[in-house]
């Protein structure tokens, strides 16, 4: 039967009511045991990943959070996030129960009837804060990303209660609490070194006045090669704490165009600079290019937690970075509309961050 209607379905528009319109994701392309990828998700040469441009040799750094205390693990990951952009932590203090009933509530979730997530399309959902779709913005893409997404954006616990899918619901909030004091600690050893000494109320909520809680799932593709789970892109936020199951798949770019593989480790959870963070410390710390390569023989899955500041807050370099007389090389801007600018194009490097440039 799927196979039937595989072969059936042959044009764009029968691709896009398929996958967007009737909320079967790539995820129904998958199971439908297609033997090609359908043209719209073939990427253009230069943005598919071959083995030479990976970096076997090279690894981003694993930080043991277990001795906090100790001098050396703030000053690794300021080193970390200065030189790399990437970190792993492990002993981080978000119980391994807690992670592993996430990404179970994961599965769950994209295991919903079509007919259950259609009901959280942009167009259908009740909230803007609670979206489901697929790729990144088919609008604006020339070719589509391999990987569909439940986003939930936190305003409240109540609201999260009345609208976020029950199937989910619970692990995801009890996963949001149980990170708070690791991402406070991670700003905090981060601050230090920029002349911060306080997190006050005003730079609490610049540096994590809101979060926003993804799940990515990206199925089994028919040919892997020629497409991309994510493409090229940094993330917005300030930091971003990435769950990943033990499939792999992740990149980060390191020197010279190349890529490097950011390999499972089991109960540890990947930080990541965000373009905000590297405009609020005048580029010291680095968002960097990343992008997820898809997979022909496994369904893969990710929940990263984005900690952002407030759509009305303005972010520019912090006054105490600029102390000592550097200049400033980031403009004040609305961080609403450097969403905004994001979202409004596909997915093309470390492009968004020239926005604030001045």
């Amino acid at each position: 039967m799927a196979t039937t209607i595989a072969a059936s379905i042959t044009s764009s528009s029968e691709i896009t009511e398929f996958v967007i319109s009737k909320g079967n994701g790539v995820k129904g392309l998958s199971e439908m045991g297609l033997k090609s990828l359908p043209k719209e998700y073939i990427q253009p040469l230069e943005e598919r990943m071959s083995m030479s441009q990976i970096m076997p040799q090279e690894s981003i750094p694993i930080i043991d959070m277990s001795s906090w205390d100790d001098p050396n693990v703030a000053e690794s990951i300021c080193n970390a996030a200065e030189k790399w952009g990437f970190f792993q932590i492990t002993n981080h203090g978000v119980p391994i129960e807690v992670l592993e009933s996430v990404k179970e509530a994961t599965h769950r979730f994209f295991g919903l009837p079509a007919e259950e997530k259609r009901k959280l399309l942009k167009e259908n959902s009740p909230s803007n804060n609670v979206r489901f779709g697929t790729s990144f913005n088919p609008e604006a893409e020339k070719a589509l990303e391999w990987k569909d997404y439940l986003s939930l954006f936190y305003v409240s616990e109540d609201e999260a209660s009345a609208l976020w899918p029950p199937v989910c619901r619970d692990q995801v909030l009890e996963y949001m609490k149980s990170s708070e004091a690791v991402i406070k600690r991670l700003l905090e050893a981060l601050m230090k070194r920029l002349n911060v000494k306080e997190i006050d109320e005003m730079k609490e909520s610049v540096l994590m006045g809101s979060k926003r809680i993804n799940f990515n799932y990206y199925p089994t593709c028919p040919n892997p090669e020629l497409t991309v789970g994510v493409g090229r892109h940094s993330d917005v936020s300030t930091l971003t704490i990435l769950l990943q199951d033990d499939i792999g798949g992740l990149y980060v770019k390191g020197d010279n165009d190349r890529w490097i593989h950011v390999p499972p480790v089991s109960g540890s959870l990947v930080i990541n600079v965000g373009d905000a963070l590297q405009i609020m410390s005048n580029g010291r710390y680095k968002s960097i290019e990343h992008r997820v390569a898809a997979n022909g023989s496994k369904n893969r899955i990710s929940v990263p937690i984005f900690v952002h500041p407030r759509p009305c807050d303005m972010i520019g370099p912090f006054p105490e970075v600029l102390e000592g007389g550097e200049k400033a090389a980031y403009k004040q801007v609305l961080y609403s509309d450097y969403i905004k600018h994001f979202f409004s194009k596909a997915h093309d490097g470390k492009n968004t961050v020239e926005f604030a440039k001045i």
